[in-house]
């Protein structure tokens, strides 16, 4: 995935995100939404991750493309 392709997903990702936000604000979520929520800031997280990493291979001279999508576990604990 090159960062276009990261970019469009994040784009994808949080269109989705605002629409669960709206409906929360209005009329609640369900369950499923709730932890559909759940894993859309995970997805989020790994995508931002992923381009930061692209990012840093090509600042580095690396290639970009030898980057890996990062486990959730690995991204939910960063220190913001």
């Amino acid at each position: 995935m090159d960062d276009a392709e990261i970019l469009q997903r994040i784009d994808a990702l949080v269109d989705e995100e605002h629409q669960l936000l709206k409906k929360a604000e209005e009329e609640g979520l369900t369950d499923e939404e709730r932890a559909r929520m759940k894993e859309l800031e995970i997805r989020l997280d790994q995508c931002w991750d992923l381009l930061r990493q692209r990012r840093a291979r090509r600042h580095a001279r690396l290639n970009p493309d030898e980057a890996q999508p990062r486990d959730p576990r690995t991204v939910e604990h960063y220190l913001q």
